[in-house]
């Protein structure tokens, strides 16, 4: 389902950017300085994503409770390369699978465990505006950096640019923290469009965009259309396309598994190596889609236990991948040079 557009803007987020106002604080750590794009009076803060980012699994044990050790665990691996931060609570969290006193609980697990320098982007789109307001607030009060919020979905027919606006412009205004739009049709069965992603980047606290839908044209004329919109590939199988029209980073299930080669792959890209990063986005494909696509979160989960991270089950209705599936995984890492790293 692609949202239409159907009333103009307002005016163009190219005209609202402005420099930092004269006197705002700037920072060297995740926060950059007090924004205010569109309103002098906002006190509104926003964040430099350029980077990878991870969207670590929620782990849970035998029993199916939450395994807070685990996750501590799985983030102080990850904590060793130069990862831009995580996302907690996306879709290969098991967000939705999780209650509101669960998702509480990973997120107050994961900022122990993550470092001061590297962000905490926090899952909170709910099927509500208030229930999605409410876990942002939450979210935020636990020290989570930004919200990344799903477009609500359940009713797709009456999802219209005024309905999300309306959604989305509630969600920011009452957030303490800078939201970025979840855009993950495959899940939600909802594509925004390039208008409906640029109305909503009119707010001045709504910074940027997960795009998983994988249109690397619609990233490119965003990019052109928005200036200072922060865009992220929402998958490492087209994380060098998505960098080759403006995309400043990636949130990839193949963080998890492969963080050096996503790092490396953007270190290509940065420092001109057009030619490496392309051979190694090429490579990384068939992995990529094995954690994704093809088998998901079970697969994600049985890659980490592969390589020595904790995976652990899923949570009902999910299933495990089956022993064929694991031989197929286990080849396609192995072809991959996906090791322990």
């Amino acid at each position: 389902m692609s949202v239409p557009f159907f009333f103009p803007l307002v005016h163009c987020r190219a005209a609202a950017q402005r420099a930092p106002p004269p006197g705002a604080i700037e920072f060297f750590g995740p926060v950059l300085y007090n924004k205010g794009m569109t309103d002098q009076n906002n006190d509104t803060k926003t964040i430099k994503l350029q980077g990878v980012y991870p969207p670590i699994p929620t782990p849970f044990d035998n029993n199916g409770t939450v395994a807070e050790e685990a996750l501590k665990k799985n983030l102080s691996f990850l904590n060793r390369f130069d990862l831009r931060g995580y996302v907690v609570l996306g879709s290969n969290g098991e967000f939705v699978l999780l209650s509101k006193d669960e998702k509480l609980q990973v997120l107050r697990t994961a900022r122990e465990a993550i470092p001061m320098n590297k962000l905490l982007i926090a899952g909170t789109g709910c099927q509500s505006t208030r229930e999605t307001i409410e876990l942002t607030k939450g979210a935020a009060g636990i020290g989570a950096d930004a919200a990344l919020v799903l477009p609500p979905h359940y009713y797709k027919k009456l999802m219209t640019l005024e309905v999300l606006r309306t959604h989305f412009f509630a969600a920011a205004d009452a957030s303490p923290i800078p939201v970025l739009v979840y855009n993950m049709p495959a899940c939600t069965g909802i594509d925004l469009d390039e208008d409906t992603i640029a109305a909503l980047s009119e707010h001045h606290n709504i910074i940027g965009l997960k795009d998983s839908s994988g249109n690397v044209t619609k990233i490119g004329a965003l990019n052109n259309r928005l200036e200072g919109f922060q865009i992220l590939a929402g998958s490492g199988s087209f994380f060098l396309p998505a960098l080759s029209v403006g995309a400043v980073g990636g949130i990839m299930a193949l963080a998890n598994i492969a963080p050096r080669e996503c790092l490396t792959l953007h270190d290509h890209f940065l420092s001109g190596r057009t030619e490496s990063a392309r051979e190694l986005q090429q490579k990384m494909i068939p992995v990529n889609a094995a954690v994704t696509s093809r088998w998901g979160v079970p697969a994600l989960k049985a890659a980490m236990d592969f390589l020595g991270l904790y995976g652990g089950p899923v949570r009902s209705p999910l299933l495990p991948v089956s022993p064929e599936i694991l031989t197929k995984l286990k080849e396609i890492l192995n072809e991959g040079n996906i090791t322990s790293q």
